[in-house]
């Protein structure tokens, strides 16, 4: 027998003796249920309450294009930016690390801050979100005088940094707990509002202009409501270092990615229809015009107890579970911050990591309780620097990356990486366009 047919049994022998421990591989198991859950509630944040209004205000055609849309969009850009924070030789690196290993410290610099950016005013708004829900919470529900707020909100967000630190077993239980809640209230707060369905939203004269307008501003919302990216960088690598072979590791991130955008999809989408089918265009246009989410526009029309009591349920769940996906990704990006200014600065000193991490912490912990103590709005931050900066890092640099990094190159999909790239522009030029008209 010749070397090369020995070299074929054996490889062929490899591959068979490999298939059953790939199966195993590939069975679902309550890890993949925790991360799945901690993708999931990291996107269920305040756009989704307020997704409805914006997709909705232009008639019914604008949401079922948004709904076609959605699922693609959602998978295939997390599925990108898992793909690239896989890409990283370092097994316990992030995604600051693998943009300065494939782009270089300049560039690396400049996205690292960029990503940090665009998730920390999101955990400011967070902290301070959840302190007003449980005020407003015991003030008119449980009609008892709440703590200083000084001290509530201290007590919030170091209960839900805690959490965070006390291991991702404990944190993944800590996510199901609050997640599987809330998708059974969104899911039940879709369903009870199918008697009301009416048909005023089918009765709109169609204008292709304005429902194409109505789509492209309304895409950047779309893209936060379903944007799970501060937990891509956590979550590829907690699987990367669990997992040897990175052909199995890509396999199961996608498995875990796509049951998520699925559910996500279900939920959400139900969700998004049930209210605007509840709901007259002029209710989603006044809504529109106050800013208010529309579960309060569900109990503002019929003076619903239900809502009443719901609606803070659903925003303290969504906030909570948001909050620990968010953390991950501010976390992250302040200390790659702070590790690249330190090599930048103290070439022939070393780093101290351990007071890095715990300095790390301390200032998010102490500026979120500022944040929530002093009630800043925020607002206006979150949508002049997350928005833009989220469709940059989520749906075209990984794309770009593709093209530059040779390591990348089996990922490359110039058809589906172009409907990606697209959309990324819409969400940042969408923003512009809805700041000016």
């Amino acid at each position: 027998m010749s070397d090369g047919s020995v070299d074929s049994l054996e490889n062929l022998k490899s591959m068979q003796s490999k298939k059953p421990d790939q199966a195993a591989e590939m069975r679902w198991t309550s890890r993949d249920t925790g991360w799945m859950l901690n993708l999931f509630g990291t996107a269920i944040g305040a756009g989704v309450l307020y997704l409805p209004i914006t997709a909705g205000s232009g008639g019914i055609w604008p949401l079922v294009i948004m709904a076609v849309l959605a699922g693609p969009m959602v998978w295939l850009a997390h599925r990108n930016l898992v793909r690239f924070c896989l890409s990283s030789t370092n097994p316990e690196g992030n995604i600051t690390s693998t943009v300065r290993e494939h782009f270089g410290e300049r560039a690396g610099r400049l996205l690292t801050l960029a990503y940090f950016l665009s998730v920390y005013p999101i955990l400011l708004l967070y902290a301070i979100g959840i302190t007003n829900v449980a005020i407003s919470y015991m003030e008119h529900q449980l009609h008892m005088i709440p703590p200083d707020r000084w001290l509530l909100s201290l007590g919030l967000v170091s209960l839900l940094v805690l959490a965070m630190h006390a291991g991702e077993g404990w944190m993944l239980r800590s996510v199901k707990i609050m997640v599987y809640p809330l998708v059974f209230t969104l899911v039940a707060v879709s369903l009870y509002l199918i008697p009301q369905w009416n048909g005023a939203v089918f009765d709109q004269p169609v204008d292709i202009k304005d429902s194409l307008l109505v789509l492209f501003i309304a895409t950047p919302l779309l893209i936060f409501s379903f944007n799970h990216s501060p937990a891509c960088s956590s979550f590829a690598h907690a699987y990367q270092r669990y997992f040897v072979d990175s052909r199995a590791c890509h396999n199961k991130t996608s498995q875990v990615l796509k049951r998520n955008t699925v559910l996500l999809l279900v939920v959400i989408l139900l969700f998004v229809f049930s209210c605007v089918l509840s709901l007259t265009p002029q209710e989603l246009l006044q809504a529109r015009e106050e800013n208010v989410p529309v579960l309060s526009v569900l109990a503002y029309r019929s003076d619903n107890m239900i809502f009443s009591i719901i609606a803070p349920i659903i925003a303290f769940l969504a906030i909570a579970s948001s909050f620990f996906g968010v953390y991950l990704g501010a976390l992250e990006g302040l200390q790659g911050f702070i590790t690249q200014q330190w090599v930048r600065h103290n070439i022939h000193r070393p780093l101290p990591h351990g007071a890095v991490h715990r300095g790390s912490i301390l200032f998010i912990l102490l500026t979120c309780w500022v944040a929530g103590y002093a009630n800043w709005d925020v607002i206006d931050m979150v949508e002049m620097l997350v928005v833009p900066v989220l469709a940059t890092i989520l749906y075209l640099m990984p794309v770009y990356a593709f093209y530059r990094v040779k390591l990348l190159k089996p990922f490359r999909s110039p058809l589906l990486d172009a409907f990606i790239f697209l959309v990324g522009l819409m969400a940042i030029t969408g923003f512009l366009v809805g700041k000016l008209i």
